[in-house]
């Protein structure tokens, strides 16, 4: 038979709202009581009915997670850096994978309001009108909301993210330090405005250098590897770059597969340069050249700040920036020149 509350107090030695408390870190309760209460449920294995609590308007310690994609991994990075920070905040995490899917984001907001979540933390752009309607009616109910990864406060809550536009910009700067001026971007779907930041980082870099950014060297359908390579061969086919600035590591990695298809050596025929600096950059053949965002202390910091939001321990919002890094690896060089190889060559 499933133990009940009551099961609990018994067993304890103390009474109902006792328990309730403990269970809702509520009350002075002394630190052995604590103990006591906590070591019971445990042997008991009675499990909370956090539903009911959230009825009471009492905390249900879990808060919302939303990311477009958890396959990417600078997402599951992130996933896990504020999974590990709740955690230590006394929080669980319910995570949803969107899929970049509005019709998902409508939905899981709605899941999430129902189940009474704390709080809830999104790196996902809201860009359809039924989602962003759900997400301020969130807001109107007072569901503590920090935005993490994308600069675009909808309603007012807290935001952390990295300067994209200096990321794109040091990206950018490292090719042409190289000698490079034939230099693609691929982007992703143009949605969101940690790219379109990164794309202005882009284009200022190349005014600097006194290059003008080819139109025809700009592509993009989506974030995906298989978009990375659809981009990639798209830009090859019309003309082929010495240099590519890929708006993530997994764009990144298409483009080299691409590459390969294409007959081309990374570096020798084509610098190759990613953004976020996950797992993959030191997985790739060669090691990828990239530009790093802090991925954990994000999810640590936005972790703390819906904590702080839901504690009543806030009275503004906050916007952090956090500041990017070069990475450099194998994946970039100075351009080949053919004709010099040739002479030594003897050709």
């Amino acid at each position: 038979m499933k133990k009940t509350i009551y099961d609990v107090a018994e067993a304890a030695g103390v009474s109902i709202s006792t328990v309730s408390r403990v269970i809702n870190n509520t009350g002075r309760i002394s630190r052995s009581t604590r103990q006591r209460v906590h070591a019971v449920m445990k042997e008991l294995d009675y499990q909370p009915n956090v539903h009911a609590s959230a009825l009471t308007g009492k905390r249900t310690n879990i808060i919302g997670l939303l990311t477009p994609d958890i396959a990417n991994p600078f997402f599951g990075e992130l996933a896990k850096s504020v999974e590990e920070r709740a955690g230590e905040l006394g929080f669980s995490i319910m995570m949803c994978s969107t899929d970049r899917d509005p019709k998902k984001e409508t939905t899981y907001f709605s899941v999430l309001k129902q189940k009474s979540v704390d709080g809830i933390i999104f790196a996902t752009g809201i860009e359809n009108q039924e989602t962003m309607d759900a997400l301020e009616d969130i807001a109107k109910e007072g569901i503590p909301l920090v935005m993490i990864s994308q600069d675009r406060a909808l309603v007012p809550m807290d935001v952390v993210v990295i300067d994209d536009f200096m990321g794109g910009y040091l990206a950018t700067r490292h090719l042409i330090s190289l000698g490079h001026k034939t230099i693609a971007c691929i982007a992703g779907d143009g949605s969101t405005t940690g790219e379109k930041d990164r794309l202005k980082g882009f284009k200022k870099a190349m005014d600097e250098a006194g290059i003008k950014a080819d139109e025809t060297l700009i592509a993009g359908s989506g974030f995906s590897l298989e978009c990375g390579k659809k981009a990639a061969a798209q830009i090859f086919k019309s003309n082929i770059p010495t240099a590519v600035f890929a708006m993530n590591d997994v764009l990144a990695c298409g483009v080299i597969q691409t590459a390969r298809e294409w007959g081309l050596h990374v570096p020798t025929d084509l610098s190759v340069i990613g953004f976020d600096n996950t797992f993959l950059a030191e997985m790739t053949d060669p090691p990828l050249t990239t530009v790093s965002q802090p991925i954990e202390e994000m999810g640590r910091r936005a972790a703390e700040l819906l904590a702080e939001e839901i504690s009543g321990k806030k009275s503004s919002k906050s916007k952090i920036i956090l500041t990017p890094e070069l990475v450099v690896r194998q994946s970039t060089a100075p351009p080949f020149k053919k004709e010099a190889h040739a002479e030594k060559s003897g050709f």
